[in-house]
Formats: C-alpha cells, structure tokens, sequence
C-alpha cells in the first residue's frame, strides 16, 4: 500500500442505534485501511443527502436485512465526499497520492475514508470541497432522470415537484440549460431561489392541489407527495413521469411501495411512468463535471457546518429548512 498519511486515529461521527440526530456523536476512531482495490481519502468535505437520513433512521424497515436489522452495519455515516488521495491498495492505478477527487466513499462523516476508485472523479476545476461534496447523490440523481430517463428536450413543458431540495435544485437547473420550460414546485418561502435556478413558473404545494392551465410533456415527481393519479391527470396523453423519490407515513415501504406500482401500471397505458435510482459511477461523475464547468448547473449550498455539529446538520434536513443543498466540512477553523 502507498501511503502519505502517518495518522492512525481520526475524528468520525458515529452512531451505535437507529433513530434520529440525537443518535450521532463525535468520537475518536482507527483511520480506515484500504483494501487492495480501494484508496483512503483525508476527507475534506461531506455531503448529506435523504438517503443518509434514511439510513441513520433505519427506515423504511424493507432496507434493513442489508444495512443492518438493530443497528447500522457501518457506524460511521454517509456517502457524498471530497477530499485527497492519501494511501492506495496495490491494485489501484487510475489515481495516485494527491489526487483531489470527488465521489462516494464508505462513512464521509469523519476526517478519513475509504472508497472505490470506480466511484470517484476529480475535483471540478474551480469548485470549493464543500460544493463538490454536494454534487454526488443528488447531482446524479438529477442528471440521470432528467438526461436517461426524461429525455428532457428544448420547448418540453417540465414539472418538478420537492424543486427546492437537493435533487430538486439540479434536475431544475438541468432542464432549464436543455431549453425546457421548467415549472418547480415548493413552498412559497422558496419560490424567488427556484426561479433562481431557471424555472419559468413556480407552484405553492401548500396552496392547494397542483393545477395548470396546460398539460406538461414531462413530470419529474421527486418529492413524493402528489398522488400517481393526479400527477397523470396533469401529464400529456403520451407525456412521461419519472419518479425520482418519494417519502409516506408506511415505515416497512415509506414510499416505494407507490412508486412499484405506478410502474407496474405503465405498459397498460399510454403514458410512460418510469422510476428511477442513481448510479455511483465515476464515468457519470465525470458527465456532472463537464456540465459543471460549462456552468449549466452549479451546487447550491445553503450552509456549511463543522463535522462537529453533524446532528444540527441532519436536524435541518428533516425539517426541511435546507434551500439546495447541506455539507460538512473537516476544516477545524470552523469548530
């Protein structure tokens, strides 16, 4: 193994049960060693995403058999990273000691991380840590269902419900660069930022029922809210719906269950309903990069905290107060 690290111990948040932020704490652990076909990263910044939120909740119940029945399988949370090369196994050739890169690594939520070098990138020219850690999850999300599954073109009318929240905040902006035109769905305290991404139109969810005056070409349902019915009701006759996400109050399903179904009933009709889970690849990363650099989409930062306030973080996910994007950073001179 090559190695530029001497540290054995690192800061990492932890958590030892399922439940809520209250369950992450700051502790000292081991530095992580790679396995011959992974590298370790001097994490610099860490993104979080809904799925960490799933994950430390350990819900829905059907995810558990693989993450763990009574406890987190791997302790320290999340995914979404940036940071530098440190230390590679034998087998890795693509990247070298320094390398700053981007991606998705086991447990980002410490100073240390392993990671598969299929599921990294390099650092987008120009792009503080903290933005590219916010890129991963979401930022594929969002290219993968607008790009591979909408097919979003120029002059397409385009839905996008829960536009305000991470995938959100991409998926508008990408529409918007391919020339559709984007209307966002979110709460009124956020419509002026998803305007600010590019929508044409914004829509209050908490006004009433989502209504329109014509039908849209593509529904991009990411926040999981709207019935399947009523979100056809406001499709074209051959339009489609990607559902990207969706939360519910069943805690064995949360809101899969919904969207099994609704792709279930697609081939009966002549609407196309298709769902949709992110790839970790580091060729789309690579994809997300060139859009980044061209300045068809940038990450939206709401804040960044130290890995320290990790629960507060998380805290302001659930609540829904984040406006794009939330990161934590490894940067002591913010403690």
């Amino acid at each position: 193994m090559f190695t530029a690290t001497r540290n054995t111990t690192m800061k990492a948040i932890t958590q030892d049960s399922y439940g809520g932020p209250e369950q992450l704490r700051l502790v000292q652990r081991a530095v992580p060693q790679p396995a011959d076909d992974e590298v370790l990263l001097k994490v610099a910044a860490a993104g979080l995403d809904r799925g960490t939120w799933h994950l430390m909740h350990g819900l829905p119940y059907i995810i558990r058999p693989a993450f763990g029945l009574r406890a987190p399988r791997q302790p320290i949370p999340g995914l979404d990273v940036a940071g530098t090369v440190v230390a590679m196994g034998a087998d890795v050739t693509n990247l070298a000691v320094g390398d700053s890169v981007f991606g998705f690594a086991k447990g980002s939520f410490a100073e240390y991380a392993v990671a598969d070098p299929s599921k990294l990138a390099p650092m987008p020219s120009g792009l503080e840590p903290a933005a590219a850690a916010a890129l991963g999850v979401s930022g594929l999300t969002a290219l993968g269902a607008v790009y591979d599954k909408a097919h979003v073109k120029a002059g397409q009318r385009v839905l996008i419900t829960g536009a305000s929240g991470g995938v959100g905040s991409y998926a508008v902006q990408l529409a918007a660069d391919l020339g559709a035109e984007v209307t966002g769905v979110c709460s009124a305290s956020k419509a002026e930022f998803v305007r600010s991404l590019g929508a044409a139109r914004v829509l209050d969810y908490t006004a009433g029922p989502i209504s329109a005056e014509q039908p849209f070409d593509v529904i991009m349902d990411i926040a999981g809210l709207t019935s399947v019915r009523q979100l056809r009701a406001l499709l074209t006759e051959t339009g489609t719906i990607v559902m990207v996400g969706g939360e519910g109050d069943n805690r064995w399903t949360s809101g899969f269950g919904r969207t099994v179904r609704a792709a279930v009933l697609s081939p009966f009709i002549k609407q196309k309903i298709t769902m949709f889970l992110s790839s970790e690849r580091s060729e789309d990363l690579v994809r997300l990069v060139e859009l980044v650099e061209r300045g068809a989409v940038t990450p939206q930062l709401d804040r960044v905290l130290p890995l320290a306030e990790a629960a507060t973080a998380m805290e302001l996910l659930e609540q829904g107060h984040i406006r794009g994007k939330i990161a934590l950073t490894t940067d002591t001179s913010l403690d």
